[in-house]
């Protein structure tokens, strides 16, 4: 009789580098629930301007803003290509069936977390883009690094495409005030845009499913705005796993290495952004493109810097690396319980504090998920292993294949 194949070791640092991404993907979520949406990414849109307030906002743009969101990412393609590289799923059934299977389940668990909690959800980007992963799965460390880098570079030329009129607008003094107005609802302090988004942060439960629910085709072209960003993380991250890196073959002196050339390139360039935009005054014509699409580069490097320190440095065991390491084996629990708990907080079912914070006290609000994160991960992967919805999506999925 054949005996089943053991499953590998977990790679504790892996572990403790996708807690890290968690953890730190709440420090710009916890605004998505504060405050109205320019505010995301604008801070003279709404919830202060007071010195704090502007410190919290360049501490988030240059560390956190999009860094710790393509860790997820990257860590999400590593995961798909561990199960691809598997081989057969359930009862001998094709890894491909079973991959696609995952997606569908997670897209629903997306969209499901996109109408009660979170507008701003990751998982239907993922799913989308996971769809692409079995076709990059055989490739070479080198060819995905450099596939990666192909679709960061079609990021950038639609990013530029889309904004490019509002920014060639507000360069010749108003041109075309269509291009401006658009910019300025999603962007900027367009008063009545912040009014009613006001009014929708507020909103009762069963308002906010309508609303939502009748709404989510009109977010597909968001999705699928953000599959090339998406994709590039993750084929990034499998060609790191392939090459080694994240598997914890790499001697500490080279992911030193890494992790240095990396932020050498990635922060004066964040700090520029950064130093652009006060000078200009943060109009909305330059918010979108320098925080969606300019800083995309330097977001992507300084990840993998964060990706090489913990390999680098949490490799060992030890109790903050096994408390991270907890965290990060329930990456899709925790990132789904910090929106209850946010919920709780800001919503109007909540303590309804929504619209009713400053930037730093929405940003030291979200310390509250993240010690619950900590506390209660540890003792849950003691006693029962995986999260109840890891077990879930792994249920779901093997009804589907």
């Amino acid at each position: 009789m054949i005996q089943p194949t053991p499953p590998a070791p977990r790679i504790l640092a892996l572990d403790a580098l996708r807690g890290i991404a968690v953890i730190g993907i709440v420090g710009m979520n916890v605004h998505a629930f504060a405050l109205p949406v320019p505010a995301y990414y604008n801070p003279m849109s709404y919830g202060g301007t007071g010195p704090v307030d502007h410190w919290v906002w360049l501490g988030s743009f240059i560390f956190i803003e999009d860094k710790f969101r393509t860790l997820f990412a990257m860590l999400f393609g590593v995961g798909c290509l561990i199960l691809l590289e598997k081989g057969s799923g359930p009862e001998g059934k094709s890894p491909w069936r079973a991959h696609y299977a995952r997606m569908a389940v997670l897209l629903l668990i997306g969209l499901v977390h996109g109408v009660l909690l979170a507008n701003n959800d990751v998982l239907r980007a993922y799913a989308l883009a996971g769809l692409a992963l079995p076709l990059l799965a055989g490739l070479s460390a080198r060819a995905l690094v450099v596939t990666a880098l192909g679709l960061l570079l079609i990021h950038f030329a639609l990013g530029l495409a889309v904004f490019g009129g509002a920014w060639a607008a507000f360069q010749m003094q108003h041109w075309d005030a269509d291009a401006l107005l658009w910019a300025e609802r999603q962007f900027g302090r367009d008063p009545a845009a912040i009014t009613m988004l006001l009014e929708q942060g507020r909103e009762a439960l069963g308002d906010r499913i309508v609303r939502r629910t009748l709404n989510i085709p009109a977010q597909l072209q968001t999705l699928v705005a953000s599959l090339p960003l998406n994709l590039s993380a993750m084929a990034l991250g499998m060609g790191l796993w392939k090459a080694g890196m994240l598997q914890g073959q790499w001697r500490t002196f080279r992911l030193q290495r890494v992790a240095g050339l990396a932020a050498l390139v990635a922060l004066p360039g964040l700090f520029a952004l950064a130093a652009w935009l006060e000078a200009e005054g943060f109009p909305a014509a330059l918010v979108g493109p320098v925080t969606l699409v300019l800083s995309a580069p330097f977001d992507t490097l300084l990840g993998v810097a964060y990706a090489a320190l913990v390999m680098a440095f949490l490799h060992k065991d030890s109790g903050v690396t096994r408390r991270l390491a907890a965290v990060g084996r329930l990456s899709l629990t925790n990132y789904l319980m910090t929106s209850v708990v946010l919920a709780a907080i800001f919503a109007s079912w909540g303590l309804g504090l929504f619209g009713e914070v400053t930037r730093w006290q929405a940003f030291a609000l979200g310390l509250v998920p993240v010690a619950a994160m900590l506390a209660w991960s540890p003792p849950w992967v003691a006693r029962l292993g995986q999260g109840p919805f890891e077990r879930l999506w792994r249920a779901g999925a093997r009804a589907l294949s």
